[in-house]
């Protein structure tokens, strides 16, 4: 067993803990708190696929993440609670779009290709805010959690372990993804593209794949947020939220296992904390974060080498496909 391994499991078992500990330590409220962060990671690490193993700079990440939160609360509002069609319905919807957005944008380059995937969320934003009878740019309230059998998502722990059962399944998925035949082509074409096509490489079908894939993931996410929040609006879409991905995996480290997920943890509980200090809490976010970087360009994960990189990738600095 390898040390990265043993380090998942010990931070796996220690996520697995906290709820049984919160209360005796009064930190109940921090339960739901974590489950949030775990939401977040995921969709970072969904981004993580295509930005830092495949050199894709998506600026429209966001849209996948909201497609499926939205796909759960309109099915919820039309009757249908079930998590085992809302979910799956979600995570084909942002597949789906995450599929057309990738056959378009995808035949473009650098700054090129950023603009365009930021134009496609940027007019789904438009579109959901434009529908009226879901909400418009009110947003929407879900009117209730989604159902599974034998499991009370309305109860914080139960629900919880469901999305700490999801995130280890994620990563897990992701680990063998990105260390599978097609996690080494997807590198290869971010790396160079003409030398991967000289050899016969598909390239174009490579990265629509992760595309898909990546934006299935966030759908997956959103489902999950929308639960969590049991509210949703067009500002999960907006073209801001998309820079919070992309700056979470920025600070985790780019093309790095953990990359996305020690991005979330370090902003959400810096913005959490900061919070509670100053209601201009931006500002020293933004000075926090611009340390990081300047002092671990690899990023946080990277700072602790094999220990929570898992397979890292060398980054390019190319921006774009």
């Amino acid at each position: 067993m390898s040390r990265t391994t043993v380090w998942s499991l010990a931070l796996l078992a220690l996520l697995a803990a906290f709820p049984l500990v919160a209360p005796m330590l009064g930190l109940d409220f921090y339960v739901s708190f974590v489950r949030r962060v775990l939401i977040y990671a995921l969709a970072a690490t969904s981004l993580n696929l295509i930005l830092g193993y495949g050199g894709m700079v998506a600026l429209g990440h966001a849209a996948f993440l909201g497609a499926g939160a939205y796909a759960v609360g309109i099915l919820g509002t039309l009757g249908v609670d079930s998590a085992l069609v809302s979910w799956p319905a979600a995570v084909a919807l942002a597949a789906l779009l995450a599929f057309v957005t990738g056959a378009v944008s995808l035949r473009t380059r650098g700054v090129y290709f950023i603009m365009i995937t930021l134009a496609f969320a940027q007019m789904l934003f438009y579109i959901f805010i434009s529908l009226r009878q879901y909400g418009g740019e009110d947003g929407l309230n879900l009117p209730g959690y989604s159902t599974l059998p034998g499991l009370d998502l309305a109860n914080d722990v139960s629900f919880y372990y469901l999305v700490l059962a999801i995130f280890a399944l994620a990563m897990w998925a992701f680990g063998h993804v990105t260390a599978s035949r097609f996690g080494m082509a997807l590198q290869g074409v971010r790396e160079n593209e003409s030398r991967m096509e000289s050899m016969g490489y598909p390239v174009y079908r490579i990265k629509l794949t992760a595309f898909t894939i990546s934006g299935a993931a966030a759908g997956l996410a959103g489902a999950l947020l929308a639960n969590h929040n049991l509210f949703i609006s067009p500002s999960i879409m907006h073209w801001t939220q998309s820079a919070n991905l992309l700056i979470m995996v920025l600070v985790g480290g780019i093309g790095l296992r953990y990359g996305g997920v020690a991005g979330a943890v370090v902003m959400l509980v810096l913005e959490e904390a900061l919070r509670l200090w100053t209601e201009y809490w931006h500002l020293p976010l933004g000075i926090l974060l611009l340390c990081v970087l300047f002092g671990a360009p690899r990023g946080l994960a990277g700072l602790f080498g094999p220990l929570f990189a898992g397979r890292a990738a060398p980054r390019s600095g190319k921006a774009g496909p």
